[in-house]
């Protein structure tokens, strides 16, 4: 059976709440971020190194600026990689806080038209199975994954540098239940980094991620 990348449950919450998220995830007032520059580069200080991604916003220009804005908040700082299958994919994008989680889930994104393959070392959002529906949750390709292709994923950039930091993530829980003993990613939106902390403590995570100068 072709492996496919499962929706993620799509979280609501009141106007009120979504503001005060976007502020706190932000530092402070909310502003527009972007659009992104025509390529960028992005370093994620992961616990195995450091990684590069090389961003052509050519490629989806939306989920580029997205990507662009998540990253200049901070949001990826202390992401775990979560759902780590080997010869599959990498994926990250829960906030270590709860309610950063909560608030960021919601503000979806349209749809880019795929102008890319996602072959090994190229980088996606995730999406559920309905149109325009993508927020935070980000995989790195570990194969050449034609499947996702007819699935409708969406590469926006590629690793550059560091995919042997990648292929050495730890991997073995595998994933979520009930096809692994990895988290289960409802409790970990749900509870954040301390349900990872104290019971996944081997993955792997970004310690930060940064826009490089």
């Amino acid at each position: 059976m072709a492996r496919k990348l499962l929706p993620f449950k799509k979280l609501f919450v009141t106007i009120a709440a979504l503001a005060f998220g976007v502020c706190f995830a932000c530092g402070g007032k909310p502003k527009a971020i972007g659009p992104a520059p025509a390529e960028f580069k992005v370093t994620l200080q992961t616990t195995k190194g450091p990684v590069v991604i090389l961003i052509h916003r050519d490629w989806a220009p939306i989920g580029a600026d997205h990507f662009y804005e998540l990253v200049k908040i901070g949001y990826f700082n202390d992401n775990y990689f979560y759902r780590a299958l080997k010869g599959f994919i990498v994926q990250w994008g829960i906030n270590g806080e709860p309610q950063v989680t909560k608030d960021w889930s919601v503000l979806t994104i349209k749809d880019d038209p795929r102008k890319q393959d996602n072959l090994r070392g190229r980088i996606s959002f995730a999406k559920p199975e309905e149109a325009n529906g993508r927020s935070t949750l980000v995989f790195v390709n570990l194969a050449d994954n034609k499947i996702l292709d007819a699935q409708g994923f969406v590469p926006f950039g590629e690793v550059v540098e560091g995919m042997g930091a990648i292929d050495s993530l730890y991997m073995d829980y595998g994933d979520g239940p009930p096809a692994g003993t990895g988290p289960d990613p409802s409790a970990f939106q749900e509870l954040g980094n301390a349900l990872i902390e104290h019971r996944f403590d081997k993955l792997d995570r970004i310690k930060k991620a940064v826009v490089a100068q």
